[in-house]
């Protein structure tokens, strides 16, 4: 295999300059990019798994995949056992390259994985698979070190066919001016670092580096961002949207002081006026700035599951996941949130307390919801539909089961072959099966099932 590996050179506020360099490794020589898997055409369905590390913390130790059938998903007599062992060794699927729980992403045919690596001595690797079936993936392509712009644990996604794109934010310390007990807050600036990978050929195409672009009045006001997610492509790539976990302080209030004479002011959460989305123009990067919708405070970043997806007509659709319960959309005309657009999940299944963990757009308005809801145990199914407003809950005799929070609150992607949805519902260290959901139907039913071990669970179907 060839190791693409590059170093970064000046940055300007909005770009990064890159230079690219190769070098050989002489225990992989495939030179295949990975454009073409050479195989029957059969679609897979890759199921991929978390297993626990050596001190048995579930989720840490990395992730498993293995590949099957659409009709070995259908069927409730087919059995997969992901974490099987043997000899203290797993005898079966394939362990994708990470240290950490792994962030993976799919090709819409199912043909190729990819995964940068989260944490460890190659955290911040990007590694392509081809899916041949069951246990047998094969790395293709070039190995990109994403680490010297992204860190090595970089959040990133598929934003769009054959695009990869990973965000960074790393916030300061808070500036302020003053001695004690007469400190005054100033700002707290977030530096935001975008890379974006072409899936195809495996390579990086461009990079950024700027802070976050808050107006002074808003960085005066106490806001900050921690963390920034799930880049998506609009449907005339000529933009990125990107999540946002935003906070708050109160600058007026009293600041605590740390043992190092360094003041603290506190959170001011509530007053924040509304979830935030990063823009920045494609393919250059450049033109950073911020979108504000005041229909929710619920943030939009998502955890480790893609929260903003591109309709049949060409808008964005965003999830407050994964404490919300709101879908909002960005207009694919305004390039701005449709303020006349809000679909609330408690309202359309006339509950409280629903929280939207994951979700997929399937299409012309439909998509499927996994969601929790506050002061309750288990995970529920969501048949939703976008154009009228409209939610049915889908029924298993697995979602009173209090596992169900841990498997979904890591829950990373939904399946999605033509009408068919395909959800591996796990709970934390129990059997579970395939879920498939016929969208045109409205019906859910049972299909292969999913044996699990201590410390274990299905993270998502590709």
């Amino acid at each position: 295999m060839k190791k693409n590996l590059f170093k970064i050179g000046l940055f300007s506020m909005a770009l990064a300059a890159l230079t690219l360099g190769s070098c050989s490794n002489d225990d992989n020589n495939n030179n295949d990019s990975g454009n073409n898997s050479g195989d029957d055409g059969k679609r897979w369905i890759s199921l991929t798994g978390s297993f626990p590390d050596e001190n048995g913390s579930a989720g840490d130790g990395g992730t498993r995949a293995y590949a099957i059938s659409e009709e070995n998903a259908a069927d409730p007599n087919y059995v997969v056992e992901l974490f099987k062992m043997e000899n203290q060794k797993y005898v079966n699927g394939f362990a994708l390259k990470s240290q950490r729980t792994a962030r993976v992403q799919a090709s819409a045919d199912g043909k190729y994985l990819y995964n940068i690596q989260y944490v460890g001595t190659d955290g911040g690797v990007f590694n392509k698979y081809q899916v041949n079936g069951e246990g047998d993936y094969k790395e293709v392509g070039s190995e990109v070190n994403t680490a010297t712009i992204l860190g090595t644990a970089p959040r990133w996604v598929k934003a769009a066919e054959g695009i990869g794109v990973g965000v960074y934010a790393s916030a300061g310390d808070i500036e302020y001016e003053g001695t004690a007990p007469n400190f005054v807050f100033k700002k707290r600036e977030s530096e935001i670092k975008i890379a974006t990978i072409n899936l195809d050929d495996t390579y990086i195409a461009n990079t950024a580096v700027f802070n976050f672009p808050f107006t002074d009045a808003e960085k005066a006001a106490g806001y900050y961002v921690g963390r920034v997610d799930v880049p998506v492509l609009n449907a005339a790539k000529d933009r990125i949207y990107i999540g946002c976990n935003v906070s708050k302080y109160n600058p007026a209030g009293t600041p605590t002081i740390n043992t190092s004479g360094i003041p603290s002011w506190p959170s001011d959460a509530a007053n924040i006026d509304g979830t935030k989305t990063l823009v920045v123009d494609y393919p250059s990067l450049r033109n950073p700035r911020v979108l504000t919708s005041t229909l929710t405070k619920a943030n939009n970043h998502g955890y480790r599951t893609m929260t903003q997806h591109v309709g049949t007509d060409g808008h964005v659709y965003q999830a407050t996941a994964t404490s919300g319960a709101d879908i909002l959309r960005i207009s694919k005309t305004t390039y701005d949130y449709d303020a006349n657009y809000h679909f609330n999940l408690n309202t359309a299944l006339g509950i409280t307390g629903a929280q939207i963990r994951a979700w997929k757009y399937v299409k012309d308005g439909i998509a499927v919801v996994l969601y929790t809801i506050s002061g309750t145990e288990g995970g529920y199914i969501a048949l939703i539909n976008l154009n009228d407003k409209t939610a049915t809950k889908l029924a298993t005799e697995i979602e009173t089961n209090a596992g169900l929070n841990t498997t979904l609150g890591q829950y990373q992607n939904i399946g999605v072959i033509g009408d068919n949805v395909y959800l591996p519902l796990t709970p934390a260290g129990a059997d579970g099966n395939i879920y498939i959901v016929d969208t045109k139907a409205k019906t859910i039913k049972k299909g292969a099932q999913l044996k699990t071990a201590t410390g274990s669970f299905y993270l998502g179907a590709y």
